[in-house]
């Protein structure tokens, strides 16, 4: 017990950063990339969750896009936290990379709010796996042998 909560603690910090780097990488190649296209806002949905016993609730507005890269083919995709006045039938302007259309975004290039946000939750995880690991090593300090 001691050690499996932790174990998959860590597991699932390890997992979201994996998740945090791989998407900011994703947005700094659409913006580096320097092609942009005009997207239709298709659909506008939130979602909601629930953290704990507290009663405090998260809501995420989500935009599904649709737009015509330069190859022809339309591509569909959806993005989380868009911004709240863009509403269905609305155009926009998308940045996507050549070869990854349907990884594109509607948010506007800021490099360094992304950087800086990417830096704050890689931190955030951090802590969260160095304290699993710190209480994985006094439990097994304090417990020694007679540990299962």
């Amino acid at each position: 017990m001691f050690y499996a909560v932790p174990a998959v603690i860590a597991a699932v910090a390890i997992t979201m950063a994996v998740k945090v780097v791989r998407r900011s990488l994703e947005l700094r190649r659409a913006w580096s990339s320097g092609l942009t296209a005009e997207a239709r806002c298709l659909h506008r949905y939130t979602t909601t969750s629930s953290h704990g016993d507290n009663g405090r609730t998260t809501t995420t507005l989500h935009h599904v896009y649709e737009f015509t890269p330069s190859a022809g083919h339309p591509v569909r995709f959806e993005e989380a936290n868009g911004s709240t006045t863009t509403i269905e039938g609305d155009f926009v302007t998308v940045h996507y990379a050549a070869d990854r259309p349907e990884k594109a975004t509607a948010h506007a290039p800021s490099p360094v709010k992304d950087a800086a946000s990417t830096v704050g939750q890689l931190c955030f995880l951090g802590l969260m796996l160095a304290f699993c690991v710190f209480f994985m090593v006094t439990a097994n300090d304090l417990f020694g042998s007679d540990f299962p």
